[in-house]
């Protein structure tokens, strides 16, 4: 019992040092510039509003998240600010937007029994039960929008018209910042949204002056070390503690697990994957599997490289490997051109005529064939689908390409000897 406790405060350990982000590095020109919006709000009431934009991965919301860190440090902030996050993601509609804007601002009694007609007025509302009748002491109210882009999708953008609106006027003094990855996001907006937001965006990308967010393979190495070290002596036994840590350095210097690591770091600059492999090899230990090892790390970085295309067609069947197959060598002859299913079913009829050892079969069962193979969506239609034109002679272009149909026919058992060549072969 005694060691199955250790290895779940381990894990609870780990997760909390990889979720909880102490300091961000780089990007120190943007950090200053977001947290003195977020100051001039919580400190001065002044409104305001932003969008910080970058691509997946480089940081937008770890770089949120050490800001706000350092903030709620500080004794006057929860008295005198509420933190209000929405996720696009989560919040798909107003309505699931504004009950979460009430609970996180523990204002779910006030509103109970309460009639509004809009969701301006029932944000109204919630925004004056915070005001003290002075703008100097009344609470500010911090909104992060996570995956802004899709809050643009809402009916009528009605949440960032109140937003926006609120922000421009001298009501309560809020601060709405956005992250996203959109460049483009501004374009989203309705009118009357554009004009009410100030239009200021910050932009995060992989490396920006002198900040290097491109980590070598040995800072890697230590931030990982840094996840993975128990730091707390005081939830495990000290035999444990001692030799977990024990275990984690002599992983750090295995060559194996480093030249993982350079691999991992070729394929992406994420850190969020290399804590998800971290977090999934840790979450697998027990008492029978006491440590992680570098082939650990291995495995769950070859699942992360699987590639999805090539596990679907390996579920596919014979016949509709030969279909596939026909799609690929029309693709290599004709330069990726269209094709329909009559072309298709040519290509393949003359394979089946020159092998006699493999089985003709019904041209309904070749069609059902082609179908599947369009609903696991290895292919796709070009254009839209004309109602009056027969499904054999709609056009369609491949989804995979030839080096993935290659890949998988490799890895798989059990395939006719012909299959196998025909697909290899330069002539079809």
């Amino acid at each position: 019992m005694v060691g199955y406790k250790n290895y779940e405060n381990t894990r609870l350990h780990i997760k909390n040092k990889i979720v909880n982000v102490d300091q961000y590095n780089g990007h120190t020109h943007e950090r200053k510039q977001l947290l003195d919006i977020l100051k001039r709000t919580t400190d001065s009431g002044e409104s305001n509003s932003a969008l910080l934009i970058g691509p997946p991965g480089v940081g937008k919301t770890t770089l949120v998240n050490s800001i706000l860190k350092e903030l709620q440090e500080d004794k006057k902030f929860n008295s005198s600010a509420v933190l209000v996050r929405l996720h696009g993601l989560i919040h798909t509609d107003d309505r699931l937007a504004l009950k979460a804007i009430t609970s996180r601002m523990n204002l779910d009694n006030a509103i109970n029994g309460k009639v509004f007609g809009s969701f301006a007025e029932n944000l109204s509302f919630l925004l004056a039960c915070l005001q003290t009748g002075q703008r100097e002491t009344s609470k500010s109210v911090l909104f992060i929008l996570e995956e802004f882009d899709l809050f643009c999708s809402h009916h009528n953008q009605t949440l960032l018209y109140n937003l926006f609106d609120v922000s421009q006027s001298a009501q309560t003094p809020i601060c709405v910042i956005g992250i996203t990855h959109r460049l483009d996001v501004i374009e989203l907006f309705e009118k009357r949204v554009k004009s009410r937001f100030s239009h200021r965006q910050i932009f995060l990308f992989s490396t920006h002056g002198d900040d290097i967010a491109i980590p070598s393979i040995n800072q890697r190495i230590d931030r990982i070390s840094n996840f993975l070290l128990l730091t707390n002596n005081n939830d495990f036994s000290s035999t444990y503690f001692a030799q977990w840590n024990k275990n984690i350095k002599q992983l750090m210097k295995d060559k194996k697990f480093i030249c993982s690591m350079q691999r991992l770091l070729d394929i992406s600059e994420n850190e969020e994957i290399t804590k998800n492999i971290m977090m999934l090899a840790v979450s697998k230990l027990n008492v029978e599997k006491p440590k992680i090892s570098a082939d650990d790390i291995e495995d769950e970085l070859n699942i992360f490289e699987k590639d999805d295309l090539v596990q679907t067609v390996q579920d596919l069947s014979v016949l509709e490997l030969c279909l596939l197959i026909a799609m690929k060598h029309h693709s290599e002859i004709y330069d990726l051109q269209p094709f329909n299913f009559e072309m298709i079913l040519t290509r393949y009829n003359k394979f089946i005529n020159a092998n006699s050892n493999v089985q003709n079969v019904q041209r309904s069962v070749v069609l059902k064939a082609f179908e599947h193979i369009q609903n696991v969506e290895l292919i796709a239609p070009t254009g839209t689908v004309m109602s009056r034109l027969q499904k054999e002679y709609q056009l369609f272009k491949l989804l995979i390409t030839s080096q993935q149909i290659t890949e998988a026919i490799k890895t798989m058992n059990g395939l006719p000897t012909e299959v196998i060549q025909w697909a290899g072969s330069s002539l079809a």
